[in-house]
């Protein structure tokens, strides 16, 4: 039997395992979010809640890029100074001129450049490495960055499970395996 891209290995490293869980994650969020029209995006499909499916596709760009981009380098993430002056970038809601594919795009691009990051970083002192963010006056290491994302990833794919199941009916816990996963990142991703 073939074993689905996503699936983390059965036997490898610590490192194999903690990306292997990030991906899996990834890829869970990408097939409860992939084939929703804009409308579709846009609706708060749990009356007691503001979440949105294109709000959460929004929100974990905006994580990808806090977590590879400000936390571990101090870099600026990309997909805050894409918010317009005086948005906040953290904002679950997206603009009413923002399409499906745009917001596709922004998490794709953003997941791009997450992975070359994390690949560099892991190549340049692997995952007990200090990076730029600091808790409580201590900084960190890049083990805890990753999972930080994956608890993000995890939290909000069950908000999504919901969202999507009162959308159209789609269920379960992993894509079909025959599912077109996010092309992996081919090292040709922009940005700093």
């Amino acid at each position: 039997m073939d074993v689905p891209p996503w699936e983390p290995p059965l036997a490898g490293s610590e490192e194999d395992h903690v990306v292997g869980s990030l991906e899996r994650m990834r890829a869970t969020f990408r097939w409860k979010a992939d084939g929703l029209s804009t409308e579709q995006l846009r609706q708060r499909a749990v009356p007691t809640s503001e979440l949105t499916v294109g709000g959460l596709l929004k929100h974990l760009a905006v994580d990808e890029d806090d977590m590879f981009a400000w936390k571990l380098a101090g870099r600026p993430p990309e997909t805050w100074l894409l918010a317009p002056e005086g948005e906040d970038p953290m904002t679950w809601q997206f603009r009413p001129d923002e399409s499906a594919e745009e917001l596709s795009a922004l998490w794709e691009a953003a997941v791009a450049r997450s992975r070359r990051r994390l690949r560099e970083a892991l190549a340049d002192g692997g995952l007990d490495q200090l990076v730029h963010h600091e808790l409580d006056g201590e900084r960190v290491s890049l083990r805890r960055l990753v999972f930080d994302l994956i608890e993000e990833y995890a939290r909000h794919t069950g908000h999504l499970d919901l969202l999507r199941e009162a959308i159209d009916g789609r269920v379960g816990e992993d894509p079909p395996p025959d599912w077109p996963t996010l092309p992996a990142d081919d090292g040709a991703a922009t940005g700093p």
